[in-house]
């Protein structure tokens, strides 16, 4: 069976990228990592996507000022000249409009530092340690319209401790989020 061609999509270092690249180079492992593309230029996960010999792109959103749907008909189009079956987004930090999650319905994941549904949106950490929660954690989903609301794929919990801030609470989870995206992409690949 013929490896899925996936496209990771970065705004900053790509921690997640590089656990996915780093799965992909499995034989077995059913996608390839055939292109890294960020809305920022100067995003440091492109170097290390070009130091692993994976294509790159910038699709720069500043260029569109302020038109979303132009930004993102102009990746469209490096995706459809890569051929990408599966889109993940991994610290993508652009909000995606209802034309473009229809493109990728069912195509596109998403990594997000909370138990899904509880703590959509940014500030995950403080806000679970606010709440006073005793498990926080990391979610797969598909990409839906609504922010951080599509279909889970995977899970995984980690424990609140005490003492925890939100940076000592986001490196934990951050190390799941290594673990489950991989975990996840797989599962997509091979049932698609």
């Amino acid at each position: 069976m013929a490896k899925k061609r996936v496209t990771v999509l970065i705004s900053g270092r790509g921690s997640n990228m590089a656990s996915l690249i780093a799965a992909a180079k499995d034989d077995a492992y059913p996608a390839e990592i055939a292109l890294v593309v960020s809305n920022r230029p100067d995003a440091a996960g492109l170097a290390h996507a070009r130091s692993q010999g994976i294509n790159t792109a910038v699709v720069d959103h500043t260029h569109y000022s302020k038109d979303r749907e132009a930004f993102e008909r102009a990746l469209q189009d490096v995706l459809t000249t890569h051929r990408i079956d599966l889109v993940c987004l991994a610290g993508f930090m652009r909000m995606l409009t209802p034309w473009f999650v229809g493109q990728w319905q069912g195509r596109m994941l998403n990594i997000h530092p909370a138990l899904l549904p509880a703590f959509k949106g940014l500030h995950t950490h403080e806000r679970a340690l606010a709440a006073g929660v005793k498990t926080h954690g990391a979610t797969v989903h598909f990409v839906s319209a609504e922010m951080d609301s599509g279909p889970i794929i995977t899970q995984a919990e980690v424990p609140v401790l005490a003492g925890d801030t939100a940076d000592t609470l986001a490196a934990r989870v951050l190390e799941a989020e290594h673990r489950i995206y991989p975990q996840a992409l797989r599962q997509v690949a091979e049932g698609f």
